[in-house]
């Protein structure tokens, strides 16, 4: 009678862990895929949601093509958004987070993206005509052959950021950072780059006819055959810099620091050739 007892007993002990096992399986399974869910990629739902008006956030979500002039999308966030070819004119993204999206040939003059975050995004061929980025995160942007002619970037992080073959003309950017940064080819006709970080930067056969870049640090900057025509470079510190075969005609270098600064091959501010 004991033994029988004791089998019974162990066979309901098993079949209440078994029974509670189950339960909690139950329970979990459905949290576990709600999570997966607001996790994962967004749904045509979000999609069309999005567009709509009816919500601000859409990670990751496809809107390529998407028609979004002047709307409001302050503080959105479009992280890894694939904006490709979208119209965002005069749109408001102030403080959005658009880091990693993907903004191809997208139009985006006139907007407002002051302090917005793009760190890692893609701008290639972009149109940004006045567009405001002051205060911008742009750390490792890509933003080849974009047109910025009178945008402003007062501030903003450009660190490591590739601007080559870009049009840049009477663009606003005093105190901005970028070091490390490529305007390889890149056109920046009477731009304001003022107290700039040029740290390092790549500016070969980048052009700066009538810029101002006073006060600048241009340490290490590769700036060979580039043009300075009548460029306000005062009070910078060019220290290292590789001007090769540049044009300084002209150039306003008055208390510059030029220690360490080639200029073999050069048009130098006296209109003699640099040895």
């Amino acid at each position: 009678m004991h033994c029988q007892w004791t089998a019974w007993t162990s066979l309901t002990t098993r079949f209440r862990l078994a029974f509670g096992a189950s339960v909690a399986l139950l329970i979990a399974v459905p949290a576990a895929i709600a999570e997966d869910q607001s996790a994962g990629p967004n749904t045509p739902s979000d999609r069309e949601a999005f567009l709509a008006g009816t919500v601000r956030d859409c990670r990751g979500c496809d809107l390529r093509e998407a028609k979004l002039k002047r709307r409001d999308l302050s503080g959105a966030d479009l992280t890894g958004a694939d904006l490709t070819d979208a119209v965002l004119h005069r749109a408001k993204l102030d403080n959005a987070r658009l880091d990693h999206a993907r903004l191809h040939d997208a139009n985006l003059n006139k907007a407002d993206l002051k302090r917005a975050s793009l760190k890692g995004a893609d701008l290639t061929g972009a149109l940004l005509y006045g567009a405001d980025l002051s205060g911008a995160q742009l750390e490792g942007a890509v933003m080849t052959q974009v047109r910025m002619q009178h945008g402003r970037l007062t501030r903003a992080v450009l660190r490591g950021a590739d601007i080559s073959m870009s049009v840049i003309m009477e663009a606003e950017m005093a105190g901005s950072d970028l070091s490390h940064a490529s305007l390889k080819r890149s056109n920046l006709t009477g731009a304001n780059l003022s107290r700039c970080d040029l740290t390092a930067a790549v500016l070969d056969g980048a052009g700066f006819v009538a810029a101002r870049v006073k006060d600048a640090k241009l340490r290490g900057v590769s700036a060979k055959q580039a043009d300075f025509y009548k460029a306000d470079l005062s009070g910078s510190d060019l220290t290292d810099g590789d001007f090769r075969g540049s044009r300084l005609q002209q150039a306003n270098l008055a208390d510059a620091v030029t220690n360490g600064m080639k200029t073999q091959g050069a048009v130098l501010v006296d209109d003699t050739i640099g040895r």
